[in-house]
């Protein structure tokens, strides 16, 4: 836990979840320099409406708590987060309103931040939802860091918002002002986008934040070429499930299982879930759950975990989430159930696996992908 020192207050802040020897803070330059800057330019008024966009922790939604503010985020992390860290600095849980991506905020603000996402399309699908809450003197700021903002993203601020300027660059980090043009004819939004799954007529949906979403990723093509069919499968969870693509092929290879579908981004368990029910209909259940990893879900009740982990959280790389998500995959398993993971062979998953399972045999590779499979 570290101590952010701005003009609002000093605020002890963690990321999260929250682990042992965190060498690294729960907030960066761009939000330093967005609080820094509504301080210079006096925006904040005890009836002043806020709305904020993206906030990765809760550093921004815990510094301005109590101003009539709602966070919207796609990460459920990002929700605990903002929790904890409200929690931590006296902040009540009442202070912050606390939406998901897909949630429709309340009436107009007077002020917007926005943290800019890694994603383009999510930040179209974002700025499309917010035109709706603004008024004509509604102030739009939006902050990241330097290397996050392309010509790109300044084009679709001007797109779908109105004239757009930048700041000067400080501490690496930007600062983007949006002027709000209401009479500009945006057209509709172009989410979810859909296609049709190779080899199969399944149309698969997918809204803006959902990784690969304009076609299968070839790791996962690799995976569906593998996936297991076996009666012993009752209970099947796709863990870090998308949108749902693997879930739903492992339905259809396995009639009598009960899938669950698990990942931390509301928009994949949304995709994943009207990707389901557009496939199966009423003739099939299944459980949809946004999470981290698999907390929630029941000890010893799964027969079967697939899963393709994620290599990164927001712009940190590592392999701390795939570690995470294989610990959490054993508790989670019943004796005797499987744990089939897909990785690039560099990875080197398959020592994590042996070590924690005991066991761990290669079900199939190729030159990139290697499919594991470790049996508690």
């Amino acid at each position: 836990m570290e101590i952010l020192s701005v003009p609002q207050g000093e605020f002890k802040l963690s990321r999260f979840p929250r682990r042992k020897q965190e060498k690294l803070r729960a907030w960066d330059a761009a939000d330093e320099y967005l609080l820094q800057q509504i301080n210079e330019e006096n925006l904040l008024s005890p009836d002043c409406r806020i709305l904020i966009i993206n906030d990765q922790f809760g550093t921004l939604s815990t510094a301005l708590a109590g101003y009539h503010t709602t966070m919207v985020s796609d990460s459920w992390l990002a929700h605990a987060g903002t929790d904890a860290n409200l929690k931590d600095n006296a902040r009540s849980d009442t202070d912050v309103t606390i939406l998901d991506s897909l949630s429709i905020p309340d009436g107009v603000y007077d002020l917007v931040l926005i943290k800019v996402p890694k994603s383009l399309a999510m930040l179209e699908d974002q700025l499309y939802r917010l035109r709706p809450h603004l008024h004509e003197n509604s102030r739009v700021i939006a902050g990241g860091m330097v290397k996050a903002i392309h010509t790109s993203t300044l084009k679709l601020f001007e797109k779908l918002l109105g004239e757009t300027k930048t700041s000067l660059a400080r501490k690496k980090a930007r600062l983007i002002f949006p002027q709000f043009d209401a009479n500009r004819d945006v057209g509709e939004s172009p989410y979810p986008s859909s296609y049709i799954l190779e080899n199969s007529e399944h149309r698969i949906f997918n809204h803006a934040g959902v990784f690969s979403r304009d076609s299968l990723d070839i790791g996962t093509r690799f995976l569906l070429a593998n996936l297991p069919s076996n009666e012993q499968y009752q209970q099947i969870v796709d863990l870090g499930c998308g949108n749902g693509v693997v879930g739903l092929m492992a339905a259809e290879k396995n009639p009598a299982a009960e899938l669950t579908f698990v990942d931390e981004s509301f928009m994949a368990v949304a995709s994943a879930k009207l990707n389901f029910e557009t496939a199966f209909g009423q003739t099939r259940s299944a459980t949809f759950k946004a999470t981290d990893c698999l907390q929630g879900i029941p000890r010893n009740s799964s027969d079967l975990i697939l899963n393709n982990p994620p290599f990164h959280q927001q712009n940190v790389v590592g392999t701390h989430i795939a570690n995470q998500m294989f610990h959490e995959s054993k508790v989670v398993l019943r004796q005797g159930g499987e744990l089939w993971v897909i990785g690039n062979r560099h990875l080197g998953y398959h020592i994590a696996l042996k070590k924690l399972f005991g066991n761990c045999e290669t079900v199939a590779s190729n030159k990139k992908f290697v499919i594991l499979r470790a049996v508690k």
